[in-house]
């Protein structure tokens, strides 16, 4: 069990943001193909690209805060010695874990919102609240993955995490 949750932690986003471009290519692919060679459009598959596309935007944001990739100014932070670097990164992943706990409940009001007025897709007929959910499941994991780069940060200003 230790290993799933370990490989879940290390390659989750990833797994799930290289499925989702796959199926994006695979998807208009087949389009493609079949608009240009075949002579016959295919009704549903722009439509279930751009929902496979939303969910992909809100997991790139899980994956670039487990992964430290976003705009900062290094410049600034790298004048700090380690300790100082350290308390600059509590500082702004405290930031940052308040704004995504505050987006969470909204996003959870607007995937009840869908659930609640049952609409589903035009082309696939598929309920709307499994894209809706994009937004809550994106927040969520940004949230653990903010607050894992919080602990780690932490403990380097206590002095535990120094080499």
């Amino acid at each position: 069990m230790k290993k799933v949750i370990s490989w879940i932690d290390g390659y989750l986003e990833e797994v799930l943001l290289v499925a989702a471009l796959a199926a994006m290519a695979v998807i208009m692919g087949v389009q493609v193909f079949c608009r240009y060679v075949l002579g016959a459009s295919l009704s549903w598959s722009e439509e279930l690209t751009r929902y496979i596309f939303i969910w992909a935007g809100f997991l790139s944001v899980s994956y670039c805060t487990k992964k430290c990739i976003s705009i900062k100014i290094e410049q600034f932070v790298a004048l700090f010695p380690r300790r100082g670097k350290a308390v600059f990164k509590v500082v702004n992943h405290t930031f940052e874990l308040i704004l995504f706990l505050y987006l969470i409940p909204f996003a959870w009001k607007y995937l009840m919102s869908a659930v609640e007025n049952g609409q589903t897709s035009p082309a696939m007929g598929i309920s709307m609240y499994f894209v809706q959910a994009a937004p809550l499941v994106g927040f969520i994991l940004t949230a653990v993955r903010v607050l894992q780069r919080w602990i780690v940060e932490f403990q380097t200003v206590r002095g535990k995490g120094e080499a």
